[in-house]
């Protein structure tokens, strides 16, 4: 059994959290944010959390998180839900039409959703009841050492907090997100920084929450991200009767900068056919627009060695994406359960073959879904930067033109339907699908020559001219 302290209070730190408590080991969480989580029925109007800038921007989460909280942590979920956790299935978003008479298996498009102050507050419940300590308005600024492990790799043992206390531990665990310090901390011990690999922050979100009037939520016409000429779609159900709708752009389309303006946004949001209703109720925020998410990439081995031990990261802290798929929770989780396996191969006593596994087991389980995901942002960028500049896109990448295809074909076919709500929910990857048999041929059959932009909607003229761009 060890002490494990875990930096982050958020969705990834509590989840890591309740899932080594399980294991028998001491948890203590140290979060930033002073304010104690109030009952999840007031999280949204009362819970402050400047720590996380996308706190009230559009969530949603996806059917691989619920199967593997259910699997997992199914108090977490019985939680959510108690407090109005939405339980849905993605195949009922999609029309009749699209998706077919209701099969054996397709449970597994089930998830439990809900908007993140919620999600937070029915983590930390969860939490509180599983003997984990959590310690709020913790500022940690720096990592203690072990002054007896000499040479270029350093031992951590705790960390050291804003006005002097110290935190010791077994096992640091860095969850603290996107903004993470990580790499300075290290430096300033002496480690070698880690490898890091950014890019582009090229998309802009704009955001508006809504509750309903009706008691009921809006009607599935296409997929909950819908691709369009100039912008992407996301309508996101949630909790209570709410959801989201957000409008994604290039950050290089100064025309779309208008968006910031709820008249203009809703003036867009009426051109498009399959998404204009979800404007039918009633608002409970302005336009929220977030900029300058990046694609960021850490990897702790440098030369074949740890730039240390005793501390590793998990989730965002390690790897975080755009938000646009919405897999961050998801990838977190899974990095979180991968934790927990090595920790029960390695202990804590061998510091060195924890961090080594632990990477490997990285490297070989969660990277390739950050990868893919990149892959998506760069060609959908790409894409956007190119409408911007009244040019089609051309790729000589042909994964990127078969998952064109696969979007296209989806809505007619009720397999590749399917096969796409897979993809994009994380319960298969494009090798595994590739593999069932027929189905790339059916794909480029009914796909291969479908138009870029396939759902109906305005071109850009069109959109500018509504939005005074």
């Amino acid at each position: 059994m060890a002490q494990v302290l875990v930096l982050g209070g958020g969705m990834c730190g509590l989840t890591t959290a309740l899932l080594l408590a399980r294991d028998g080991h001491q948890i203590t969480v140290v979060e930033r944010d002073p304010a104690e989580p109030p009952p999840a029925a007031q999280a949204w109007q009362a819970w402050q959390r400047p720590g996380v800038n996308q706190f009230r921007l559009s969530h949603f989460m996806l059917p691989r998180w619920r199967a593997e909280m259910d699997r997992e942590l199914p108090e977490v979920l019985h939680e959510l839900e108690a407090v109005g956790g939405l339980r849905m299935n993605l195949l009922s978003i999609l029309p009749a039409s699209q998706r077919g008479p209701w099969r054996d298996g397709d449970d597994r498009f089930e998830t439990v959703t809900a908007r993140r102050p919620v999600l937070e507050a029915a983590l930390a419940i969860a939490a509180a009841t599983a003997g984990v300590t959590i310690r709020r308005g913790v500022t940690v600024t720096g990592l203690l050492t072990d002054p007896a492990v000499a040479g270029p790799v350093p031992r951590i043992t705790g960390v050291l907090a804003a006005d002097g206390p110290t935190l010791r531990a077994d096992l640091v665990v860095d969850c603290a997100g996107r903004r993470s310090a990580l790499p300075a901390w290290l430096h300033a011990v002496g480690a070698r920084e880690p490898v890091e690999e950014r890019e582009d922050c090229g998309f802009v979100y704009y955001g508006r929450h809504y509750q309903t009037r009706t008691g009921t939520l809006p009607e599935g016409r296409a997929s909950l991200l819908q691709r369009y000429e100039s912008m992407s779609i996301l309508t996101l159900p949630a909790d209570n009767g709410t959801w989201s709708v957000t409008l994604v752009t290039s950050s290089r389309d100064r025309a779309m900068r208008g968006l910031r303006d709820p008249a203009r946004w809703d003036a867009a949001l009426a051109l498009y056919p399959l998404a204009a209703h979800w404007r039918d109720g009633e608002p409970i925020t302005g336009v929220e627009a977030l900029a300058g998410i990046e694609d960021r990439y850490r990897s702790f081995m440098v030369d074949g060695d740890p730039v240390a031990t005793g501390i590793v990261a998990v989730g965002d802290a390690w790897a975080c994406t755009n938000p646009s798929l919405g897999r961050g929770a998801t990838l977190g989780l899974l990095h979180a359960g991968g934790l927990r396996d090595v920790l029960r191969e390695t202990g804590t006593d061998d510091h060195d073959k924890l961090v080594r596994r632990f990477h490997e087991w990285t490297t070989t389980a969660v990277e390739p879904l950050y990868r893919a995901t990149l892959w998506f942002d760069r060609h959908r960028l790409a894409e956007l930067d190119a409408d911007t500049a009244g040019r089609p896109y051309q790729s000589d990448d042909p994964g990127w033109a078969f998952s064109l295809a696969m979007f296209a074909a989806g809505r007619t076919d009720p397999d590749i339907a399917r096969a796409y709500q897979s993809l994009m929910a994380v319960l298969a990857t494009p090798d595994e699908l590739l593999a069932e048999p027929g189905l790339a041929e059916k794909v480029i059959t009914l796909g291969g020559h479908a138009p870029n932009y396939p759902l109906p909607g305005p071109r850009r003229g069109e959109l500018l001219a509504a939005i005074g761009g």
